[in-house]
């Protein structure tokens, strides 16, 4: 007959962890869903203002009298890298689209400053991603996550793409740049573009169509996998002084901050998030409900609130912007005469 098993003392439990539960109302998505539909409704005032403009030359000026909006050229991100490369070149400010060096110096520096803020504070096409996927979840009560292999494998076709349009530019001197943006295409690029959008053909309508019904299903498909100016964003984010933060004293593990973040990270895991895939949004920071868990900051003692974030963010875009038309440097010096003979016959122009 066997022996008894011996009886094992108990073994000693952990305490349970003491935590304070956060009283305070946070406001960081009230603030920063306020800058992203202001923003988006400056956008949609500057398309139809550039619409009005393009029109009263089509129409030979008998319809409409309206300035050019030099803010379209917030949407020629290549122009942008390639007129802050002649900047920093020749140390003279483009006189053809200044105003796209200007904004694309502004972006970059919200990001660097404040965590990839452009992304997940003011891109119009970033507001309407998050807002499909939101859609999505709302309406079919989830979204899909790709298996990790083939996820990893697309977020870095963004960089190749990135990539391919550093290249490109970083190819060109000076006086290359100069000539492109000289030519009539580089002159009326911005038209070009509205007309891409006025004009769509059957196969472009097509892949906007697929995008658009991906960021339904797929949390932020475009922003995650495609988009190349993200992908700069995010490089450039990855110097900030600012992270995500997590005090695994005060963390009381429930995970919330995870599932809530756009970009998958392993915010419950990790005491700092330093990857090139956060947007700076604060949602992580919005749902965790232990008081002192997790904040933005710049060290455990500093931290930013949302209305700095929030500030901040306007304050870079609205100060660099200012000082730009201060300076001279924010209108595109190309008289309406040029334009009466380049638009009507826009469609001529191909890439040099």
């Amino acid at each position: 007959m066997s022996a008894p098993a011996p009886v094992l003392p108990d073994s000693p439990q952990e305490p349970a962890k003491q935590w304070e539960r956060r009283t305070s109302r946070d406001r960081s998505q009230a603030l920063r869903r306020t800058v992203q539909f202001a923003f988006l409704a400056l956008n949609i005032w500057i398309g139809v203002e550039f619409y009005y403009f393009v029109r009263q030359f089509e129409s030979g000026g008998a319809v409409f009298n309206v300035s050019r909006p030099p803010g379209v050229e917030g949407w020629l991100p290549i122009a942008g890298m390639m007129n802050t490369k002649f900047f920093l070149l020749t140390g003279q400010v483009p006189k053809v689209h200044p105003a796209t060096m200007v904004l694309f110096i502004a972006f970059l520096l919200s990001s660097f400053v404040f965590r990839k803020a452009f992304c997940g504070w003011l891109c119009p096409v970033g507001t309407l991603s998050e807002y499909l996927w939101k859609f999505g979840r709302g309406t079919f009560r989830r979204v899909f996550f790709l298996p990790r292999w083939l996820d990893i494998g697309l977020r870095s076709l963004k960089y190749v793409l990135m990539g391919l349009f550093a290249y490109a530019v970083a190819s060109m001197p000076p006086v290359a740049i100069s000539e492109f943006l000289e030519s009539p295409y580089g002159l009326v690029a911005d038209v070009k573009m509205l007309d891409f959008f006025r004009y769509m053909g059957v196969g472009a309508a097509i892949t906007i169509g697929i995008l658009a019904i991906a960021s339904i299903f797929v949390q932020n498909f475009w922003c995650r996998y495609l988009c190349p100016y993200g992908a700069l964003q995010g490089l450039a984010a990855l110097l900030s002084p600012l992270r995500i933060t997590r005090v695994p004293d005060a963390c009381i593990d429930c995970a919330k901050c995870a599932k809530a973040c756009p970009s998958r990270l392993p915010v419950d895991v990790l005491v700092q998030i330093r990857s090139a895939e956060c947007l700076g949004c604060m949602e992580c920071v919005a749902v965790c409900p232990a008081e002192g868990a997790l904040d933005m900051a710049v060290s455990r003692r500093w931290k930013v609130r949302p209305w700095v974030m929030a500030a901040g963010v306007v304050a870079i875009f609205v100060g660099i912007v200012a000082v730009a038309r201060i300076t001279g440097h924010w209108h595109s010096p190309i008289p309406n005469e040029l334009y009466q003979e380049l638009i009507p016959r826009v469609h001529e122009f191909s890439h040099p």
